[in-house]
């Protein structure tokens, strides 16, 4: 076996590990709390009711947080599609030029009739040299664990689920989160009564003061650690940004913008988690979109018009109140990365055609204020 192979073997099979040890914190609370507390403990001392809205609301909680660690592992995150891919004749042409500049020329080529917004920080179209395709719109190569492009990837690598965080898999992730929050909300707030009365022997010392003490601690721990988390991706939802363009704000034909994907708070929720409300809870994929094109909040917008409006503090907000249009995801699909392009919407009060004269700029500027 080849030393890469063997590597790739071990990396794999230590990748499992947090998982594991996530699995075995979660069995053990599950007897602790069941067994120990809800049976030997709360039902022993005749309190059959207690026990039973304990049990029937701790199952709830379990079976969705389990349910949604599930489809957050077992998810693959979704890969470009094959219009993303360059042709074997652009491939043949790509490496047999020597200069980055004609090598560009035949991206541009191969990107005009793609739905791309972005571009590198070097001004240069965001090509992936090992997967041999022009990258989309928030995607990102996985060198850790897939060895591929990914598709609006959130995490190259989240150990605790031993898997990328993308398109396919980020709403599971966060209801993931999510339920980890409220599972161990509610054993903590339930635990506590107990937790007390052992610490203050009122109870008598049984096996279960063990088992009560300690899953006390651990799930408050856990609370408090996911917590931080799980705030930090709502606040990363409410913005329509990853984690990257957290970071690094995505470069647009006008330059950086870390608001360019934004549309606001409550649709930038729903591309998330869809237009169904009857989803939005449960595991099941209802996010909008193919994870290859995004909507942007500059749809519409001459590139030289969005970089004089970018400089307005007015259209550097989250999105919520833009004065340009915003088009539907299903048409969200311009050519920002070829320099000749025009850009022509359907209506005249909702169009704006590049021009190069300084007074119909200067128009436009004053109508956007």
């Amino acid at each position: 076996m080849a030393p890469w192979t063997l590597w790739r073997c071990c990396q794999r099979v230590v990748g499992w590990v947090p998982v594991l040890f996530i699995t075995f914190v979660v069995v053990w609370s599950y007897y602790a709390y069941v067994v120990e507390l809800c049976v030997f403990t709360i039902f022993g001392n005749e309190e059959n009711g207690k026990t039973v809205v304990y049990l029937v609301a701790f199952h709830l909680f379990f079976v969705m947080f389990v349910w949604s660690y599930w489809m957050t592992i077992f998810t693959s995150p979704a890969s470009p599609s094959k219009e993303f891919y360059l042709s074997n004749s652009e491939k043949e042409r790509y490496e047999k030029e020597f200069s980055q500049e004609r090598q560009q020329d035949i991206l541009r080529r191969a990107a005009r009739a793609l739905p791309i917004y972005t571009i590198s920080a070097s001004k240069t179209i965001r090509y992936c040299e090992k997967c041999q395709l022009i990258k989309p719109d928030r995607a990102h190569h996985c060198s850790a664990l897939l060895l591929t492009c990914m598709l609006n990837i959130y995490f190259l690598y989240f150990s605790r689920v031993n898997n990328c965080v993308g398109f396919s898999n980020y709403k599971f992730f966060l209801l993931f989160l999510l339920y980890s929050l409220l599972y161990c909300l509610f054993m903590a707030a339930t635990v506590l009564e107990y937790f007390i009365k052992f610490w203050t022997n009122e109870l008598t010392d049984t096996r279960a003061k063990f088992h009560v003490l300690f899953l006390f601690f651990v799930s408050a721990m856990f609370f408090i650690s996911v917590l931080s988390l799980f705030s930090y991706h709502c606040w990363l939802v409410g913005k329509n940004r990853t984690t990257i363009e957290s970071f690094r704000a995505p470069t647009f034909s006008y330059g950086p913008d870390g608001n360019g994907f934004s549309l606001g708070y409550s649709k930038n929720w729903r591309q998330v988690f869809g237009d169904e409300k009857k989803y939005w809870l449960l595991p099941i994929f209802s996010s909008l979109g193919d994870g290859c094109s995004f909507p942007t909040r500059l749809v519409g917008m001459d590139p030289e018009q969005a970089f004089v409006t970018n400089q307005n503090e007015y259209a550097r907000s989250s999105g919520s109140n833009q004065p340009f249009p915003i088009k539907p995801l299903s048409e969200s699909k311009n050519r920002l990365l070829d320099s000749e392009s025009q850009w022509l919407e359907n209506g005249a009060e909702e169009g704006i055609i590049r021009s190069g004269n300084s007074s119909h700029l200067k128009h436009c500027f004053v109508c956007f204020r």
